[in-house]
């Protein structure tokens, strides 16, 4: 163990087991990250936050691992490309706890959002790290640990995961029920909402996917689209369009046949109701 993580062993998980946010409305925090200067940036800015009452760090998986094992964490700080067992990997270990702390990403790279936020991250931050930054991180890890405490709410946050968008060079949560139809941009999609778009680095075929059972559907090589918006399907003269929010997007002829076979099944789920 390094001089830095020795120097906050003794006061870093020393609060009473009691799973959830600190009665005290102040957070344990994990920082894990395999490169010092890394780690001591992030250490530094969470430290000097008012919110955070313990802190803790590790070098790697294991350590982090085994501080977990000895006290609770509200929530973990992870680097996502360590060597051994990486930041993604761990966090599908924490997601197995009894009571799994809250998990944001700190990372040099952007191609991990949409792996992380299946995960259940809480936030997705760019380095370099930034206070104003880490402190919208807190703020976030607050509201989702304290807000959702009803069951019934904690199953509608696990209904409508949030996707990471960049706004302005911040990350910013999108709940997927926002998306009304998404549009592929070669490895890309662009999600289209009642407010504009939003360009994200995942291929439109890994989010028919991921969102089937969300009620997305596929009628185009180039469009998914949320069956519950669309508003006609109409035939032109060179073949099918549904229309959502007013914009006309095609239907392709192999999935017509499927399309219209959902619609069909929705509408006489709704007429059961």
């Amino acid at each position: 163990m390094n001089e830095r993580t020795s120097r906050h062993s003794s006061d870093a998980l020393a609060s009473p087991r009691s799973g959830g946010v600190s009665t005290s409305g102040f957070l344990r925090v994990l920082a894990v990250d395999d490169e010092p200067p890394a780690l001591d940036e992030l250490a530094y800015h969470l430290r000097a936050d008012p919110r955070v009452a313990r802190l803790h760090t590790a070098g790697d998986a294991t350590e982090a691992l085994r501080l977990l094992r000895d006290g609770d964490v509200d929530v973990v700080f992870l680097d996502i490309r360590m060597p051994g067992l990486d930041g993604m990997e761990l966090a599908r270990v924490l997601r197995r706890f009894a009571r799994p702390p809250a998990i944001v990403f700190v990372t040099a790279y952007d191609d991990g959002a949409v792996d992380a936020f299946d995960l259940g991250a809480t936030d997705y931050v760019r380095k370099p790290v930034r206070a104003e930054r880490l402190a919208e991180s807190l703020r976030r890890v607050i509201g989702s640990r304290v807000v959702p405490s009803h069951p019934a709410a904690l199953a509608r946050a696990e209904e409508d995961p949030t996707i990471p968008i960049e706004l302005a060079g911040t990350t910013r949560m999108l709940p997927r029920s926002a998306v009304r139809w998404v549009e592929a941009q070669g490895d890309y999609a662009r999600l289209h909402t009642a407010e504009g778009s939003h360009l994200v680095r995942v291929s439109l075929a890994t989010l028919a996917e991921r969102w089937a059972d969300a009620g997305f559907v596929r009628v185009h090589r180039s469009y998914l689209v949320q069956l519950k918006l669309i508003a006609e399907l109409r035939l032109v003269n060179s073949g099918y369009v549904v229309v959502i929010d007013g914009t006309e997007l095609p239907v392709s002829r192999r999935h017509t046949r499927e399309l219209k076979d959902k619609l069909v099944r929705a509408a006489k789920q709704d007429w059961n109701r």
